[in-house]
């Protein structure tokens, strides 16, 4: 089990991104959340295997077609997580 805390900045809100994720971390069988921060940012919480945190990680760099990811900062994460939700913005 890897656990990853992500920070998305870019044009990454008002373009679906979170729904966008929610469904690839089901599709790739992550756990966690994801929510818009008030700085524009989004931020994920993600829990799965190596090869599926990976992969979501990779998906995270483009996103949705709307969106224009700038930068992806990836740091060890921690929690226990069933499931892939939308939390509020924080």
């Amino acid at each position: 089990m890897e656990i990853r805390h992500l920070i998305i900045t870019g044009r990454v809100q008002g373009v679906c991104y979170r729904a966008s994720m929610t469904q690839e971390a089901q599709r790739l069988g992550v756990t966690g959340w994801v929510r818009n921060r008030h700085d524009g940012s989004v931020e994920a919480m993600i829990a799965g295997a190596p090869e599926a945190v990976a992969a979501q990680i990779a998906w995270s760099r483009s996103g949705p077609p709307a969106a224009r990811v700038e930068q992806v900062a990836v740091e060890p994460g921690e929690g226990e997580y069933i499931g892939f939700t939308q939390l509020p913005t924080a």
